[in-house]
């Protein structure tokens, strides 16, 4: 099945949340991006408020201006529409990183489901602790479990989880030669009925892992070849990410673009102009039993 980003919003946004205000569901997409930064009155979740809405997560204080204006590239919103992520769900978030989705995934699931975040030993872990630590008030209930792939995987008890979720980390497993056994530690962790959701960027097709290392784009067949070896059915895919602007062909690979801009002030208004990368954003299921 082929979705695009405005079947996404008419189809999947609107149930995504149930109980959730207009607000939410009229929430920007891709092509109507909120200006960065924008002032906004809603209300900031905490503990004690009621459960929040997408649309107040994401306009809430606790998210940087920086992060907010990512929203027009990443569209979480969207994203999380099309991966049916619900808020009484048991969600496991892999290599979080410095929390981008964990702003998001973590407020939203708080009352009634369970944010589960899976993070490499190394670099990153540290960081992501002293974020957690940063706000106990949405942050508190987040289950951090630590890996080293490929020796150890194990993202919680067999059939614990409704839905896992990962954000540009693919190309990575690739790169590094472990993703078959992330996979396999995926489909353990998912009940029978469970979601996979992956987004990436994007190579051309017949990239070698070797160039997908280097560049930090993976084909979107490899992604889709990983998965239903490890056992998943292909349910859905998107364009919500895509970024036809990408030609995918920089120095720095994927890091040339923003958010990275790792050649700093050279060419910066041609790479800002290109945005984030061209990504895949694929919805795999287990097989019921």
């Amino acid at each position: 099945m082929h979705i695009t980003k405005h079947s996404i919003a008419i189809s999947l946004f609107i149930p995504l949340f149930t109980g959730c205000s207009s607000a939410s569901q009229q929430a920007p997409g891709a092509n109507e991006p909120e200006p960065a930064g924008q002032p906004t009155a809603a209300a900031e979740p905490t503990a004690t408020a009621a459960q929040p809405d997408i649309a107040t997560i994401l306009a809430g204080s606790h998210r940087s201006a920086e992060n907010r204006a990512r929203d027009a590239h990443r569209h979480p919103a969207e994203t999380l529409a099309f991966f049916g992520v619900q808020p009484t769900h048991t969600v496991v978030e892999l290599w979080p990183g410095r929390g981008w989705y964990t702003e998001v995934l973590a407020p939203l699931l708080r009352e009634r489901g369970k944010l589960v975040a899976a993070s490499p030993t190394g670099n990153y872990l540290q960081p992501y602790k002293d974020f957690l630590a940063s706000r106990p008030d949405l942050y508190d209930r987040v289950q951090l479990v630590e890996v080293t792939p490929p020796q150890t995987l194990s993202l919680g008890p067999d059939g614990s989880a409704d839905v896992v979720l990962t954000f540009r980390n693919l190309h990575g497993w690739v790169g590094n030669g472990y993703a078959a056994e992330v996979h396999a530690a995926i489909f353990r962790v998912l009940k029978p009925g469970g979601v996979y959701g992956v987004v990436d960027h994007r190579a051309v097709p017949g990239t070698t892992p070797e160039q997908t290392k280097k560049s930090g784009y993976v084909p979107e067949d490899v992604a889709i070849e990983l998965a239903t070896a490890a056992g998943f059915v292909l349910d859905a895919r998107s364009e919500i990410n895509a970024n036809p602007k990408d030609t995918k062909n920089y120095p720095e690979g994927v890091w040339t673009l923003p958010p990275s801009l790792r050649l700093g002030d050279v060419d910066r208004d041609k790479y800002a102009a290109i945005g984030e990368s061209d990504r895949f954003t694929l919805r795999f299921r287990k097989p019921a039993q």
